[in-house]
């Protein structure tokens, strides 16, 4: 089923490359493993401006809370920006279409109801990004989701930006 990930390959640390239906199966089979514990289901971008256009890596992070997690990311490279705000609203726009591509497979593919699914925006209170935090979050929500801003936005301001 890679058609539902558009063919991107994902990454991740110990496993290397995964085609979009074999992430998701790893996804499911971690949360699978031990029903005892809650999870977090986490998408989260994070970009870098560079020329006038800019490079995007989002994010899908499993957190089994309390213990360890896995986290697998996908590269785009040479997006034109405008802006700081134009930037942004990319970055939860690439958020937005990779969450809304894992959670119907998800769904179908684990046993319980034992997880939240989460978005995390790189936007906070302090600094430039502050002006857009309600579109964002209103974005976020509009769509079904649950966001995170900073400083609890760990997914795109620690995961996604340690690949940019």
């Amino acid at each position: 089923m890679e058609g539902n990930g558009n063919g991107k390959i994902f990454q991740n640390p110990t496993k290397g490359e995964l085609h979009f239906e074999a992430m998701i199966n790893e996804v499911a089979s971690f949360v699978n493993e031990d029903h005892l514990h809650k999870y977090s289901i986490i998408v989260g971008t994070d970009s870098e401006q560079r020329n006038g256009s800019a490079e995007f890596v989002s994010v899908l992070a499993v957190h089994r809370v309390g213990r360890h997690g896995r986290y697998f990311w996908y590269k785009q490279k040479d997006i034109k920006t405008f802006s700081l705000r134009d930037r942004i609203l990319k970055e939860a726009l690439f958020s937005l279409e990779l969450a809304h591509q894992v959670v119907g497979e998800l769904k179908e593919k684990i046993g319980h109801n034992g997880y939240d699914f989460e978005i995390h925006c790189d936007v906070g209170e302090n600094g430039p990004t502050r002006e857009i935090i309600k579109e964002i979050v209103g974005m976020i929500r509009g769509n079904g989701f649950e966001p995170k801003i900073k400083p609890d936005s760990w997914g795109a301001t620690k995961v996604a930006d340690k690949h940019v």
